[in-house]
């Protein structure tokens, strides 16, 4: 059995979806931020990413992590990959090519979108509309043009990302973007990605990992 910790408003959106898309019976925990434990609106969460007891399970405290037997997973797109190759079916990869795809895109999620991206979403919610924020977001959109080119290069000839079927790649690419999705212009530069973006978020099992993730308290 799976058991995946963590809340929806945190990384285990990306797992979360998966398992939205493959109905796969799992075990949720919802293990909270112990940095969000200080914020006004903050639920009574004894169990957190600095409880004792989640440690045990993941040592560097961050969520999610997922535990399926002995395996241990604490890394949210390592986790969406295994999942997709064991339970996905066709979001998961079928060749080893595929694999391989699925698992450039992942890096490319990581290492290209996701800090930018979360740059941009970070300062947006902090006091945003001053001089100097309004300049680090330019920074950001900047270093995010060159990937979103790419992207967009890829989605010229087809929908999705592997094997024009969406896929787990789709999953861990759309989640990372996901953060620079409020910047007002930036998205509307690349139509082909925009439109990529949001073909994904209007799948039914997005939609229901986002009911669940509005639930939550903020």
């Amino acid at each position: 059995m799976i058991t995946l910790y963590g809340v929806y408003r945190s990384r285990a959106s990306r797992p979360l979806w998966l398992l939205e898309e493959c109905g796969v019976t799992f075990t949720h925990v919802p293990v909270i931020q112990s940095y969000r434990l200080d914020q006004p609106k903050a639920p009574d969460a004894p169990f957190n990413t600095s409880s004792p007891a989640f440690l045990a399970v993941n040592p560097i405290g961050q969520i999610p992590a997922m535990v399926e037997g002995d395996l241990v997973l604490s890394e949210s797109l390592a986790i969406t990959l295994y999942l997709a190759r064991k339970y996905g079916g066709i979001f998961g990869p079928q060749s080893d090519a595929e694999t391989a795809l699925m698992e450039q895109w992942a890096l490319f999620a990581a290492t290209s979108v996701e800090v930018p991206a979360l740059e941009i979403l970070n300062t947006t919610n902090t006091g945003g509309q001053t001089a100097e924020a309004q300049a680090h977001i330019a920074i950001n959109a900047e270093k995010l043009r060159r990937p979103l080119t790419r992207l967009a290069k890829a989605l010229e000839t087809a929908d999705w990302l592997v094997g024009n079927r969406f896929t787990v790649a789709d999953i861990n690419t759309a989640e990372c973007l996901r953060y620079a999705q409020g910047h007002p212009t930036l998205l509307a530069e690349f139509p082909a990605v925009k439109a990529w973006l949001e073909r994904a978020q209007a799948r039914p099992a997005f939609q229901a990992m986002w009911t669940k993730r509005l639930a939550e308290p903020a």
